[in-house]
């Protein structure tokens, strides 16, 4: 009997170092930042010396896209792999209603269907930990991340923003705080917490941050800090919300924190990180005036033009992304299903069907490398405070194109000489532009996108 136990406590040791030498996942993802909102993206005010480092030790994509100009439907491409298309998650839950617009929407989908597999989900199954933290925003209670293969839910709920960023929050599944605490601290507590009891198996942690997005409220004294950096630096500056700047640092601040996390508790060389957006930074605020601005970029969230969908997109593999590479390839939300599930070492057999993303493995390890795709989509059959009325769009390597719905039109752009999008090509370059909006038509009935439809109350002119 004792040699018997000797030896199942040797097995249980075994399967214990072989279960903590499993590559760990971070991944964050921020609302509302757009592709210029870092100082290694190149902002002139915003202050990100932590996700500054990640970049410099790992690979940053200046391709990078989020699956929607808009929050749910990227959320939902995150989580399953799929474009918000195929999955009729199309606009932000619940949307935005123009009832007298010349278009109808289509009867979309208002949830995360249960029946979908979640990154969760498929490393749950394989003994993961799992922890969501933040926001959600894919349907009611019973679509929440508990449901959705998280072990913990910790801010998760229906809505698409914080009441407020300071405790009380009137979260539901957030204990309250401390009077006054930050909620983009908070979160990062509550990932560094479960890092740290969780060091000895392999965990995946998900944190949607609330930040930037509004309402925009930051800790006083980096406003004011924010405030004299915009006075010194006077109208040169494109980025001048002091407000906003501190958002934008206390997402960095949240960065240093779980990385310092990772190194205490003896992880960080065995675990992945991935720094991505939602959409496009916004660029116009009924209160807050212009958030932040995504220049060169046209446009911003809730946008066809890239503002709305070119986003940061950061990768830190230890031992596998080489320090501080930059990589032109274009990669979206789509991909992080497959990639985190690539590199976990689950088997391509055992993934979803019908995953729209590729996985980024090989270009983490060398940038040079292309990936099995030469087009990227988008459909947004909505119409968007933002600017957007019902589009469609695809990127085929430098070339995109826009088919806008209300007058049947289509726009293109050469992005590699037109990044800001000034010079419609359609009219010029005709053959390109038949090319692809019928490679667009073609993928749109692949994935069974749903059209916009003429809207009876159409007031002519509004």
């Amino acid at each position: 009997m004792p040699r018997l136990l000797a030896c199942l406590f040797v097995l249980l040791f075994a399967h214990t170092a072989v279960a903590a030498e499993r590559l760990n996942v971070v991944l964050v993802l921020v609302d509302d930042m757009g592709w210029t909102d870092l100082g290694c993206q190149g902002s002139d005010l915003y202050q990100t010396p932590h996700v500054d480092r990640l970049a410099k030790e790992g690979m940053r994509f200046t391709n990078g896209y989020s699956a929607c100009t808009v929050c749910s439907p990227t959320r939902a491409a995150v989580m399953t792999g799929k474009y918000p298309a195929r999955l009729h998650i199309t606009d932000w839950i619940h949307g935005h209603n123009k009832p007298k617009a010349k278009l109808r929407p289509p009867e979309w989908t208002h949830f995360l269907p249960l029946e979908e597999t979640t990154i969760a989900e498929a490393l749950k199954a394989k003994g993961y930990a799992t922890c969501h933290i933040g926001k959600w925003h894919l349907g009611e209670e019973k679509h929440w991340p508990d449901k959705q293969g998280f072990d913990h839910n910790i801010g998760g709920y229906h809505r698409g923003q914080p009441p407020r960023y300071f405790s009380p929050y009137k979260i539901p599944t957030l204990k309250e705080g401390p009077e006054g605490e930050y909620l983009t601290d908070r979160e990062a507590e509550e990932a560094c917490r479960f890092i740290a009891a969780n060091a000895d198996k392999p965990f995946f942690v998900y944190l949607p941050h609330y930040c930037v997005h509004t309402p925009l409220q930051g800790k006083a004294d980096v406003i004011d800090e924010y405030k004299q950096r915009v006075a010194k630096g006077g109208e040169s500056l494109r980025h001048r919300n002091p407000v906003f700047a501190s958002m934008v640092e206390s997402v960095d601040d949240a960065m240093g924190r779980i990385r310092e996390q990772l190194e205490e508790s003896g992880v960080a060389d065995r675990t992945l990180i991935i720094f991505t957006s939602d959409n496009g930074g916004l660029v116009l605020g009924r209160r807050s005036g212009r958030p932040t601005n995504n220049a060169p970029l046209r446009a911003g969230k809730g946008s066809s033009y890239e503002g709305g969908v070119r986003v940061p997109f950061i990768a830190y593999w230890p031992g596998v992304t080489k320090p501080g590479t930059v990589c032109e390839e274009p990669v979206i939300s789509c991909d992080l299903l497959p990639t985190i599930l690539d590199a976990t070492g689950i088997d391509r057999d055992e993934w979803p069907e019908n995953v729209d993303g590729k996985s980024i493995t090989p270009t983490l390890a060398d940038p040079a490398v292309a990936l099995d795709r030469d087009a990227l989509f988008w459909h947004y059959p909505h119409y968007h405070p933002g600017g957007a009325t019902p589009y469609a769009a695809i990127r085929a390597r430098d070339w995109k194109l826009i088919e806008f719905y209300e007058d049947d039109r289509v726009e293109l752009y050469h992005l590699s000489e037109d990044v800001g999008e000034s010079k419609d090509l359609a009219s010029v370059e005709t053959k390109k532009a038949a090319e692809l909006r019928d490679r667009l038509h073609a993928w749109q009935k692949s994935v069974g996108a749903q059209m916009p439809r003429p809207n009876p109350a159409y007031e002519g002119g509004n």
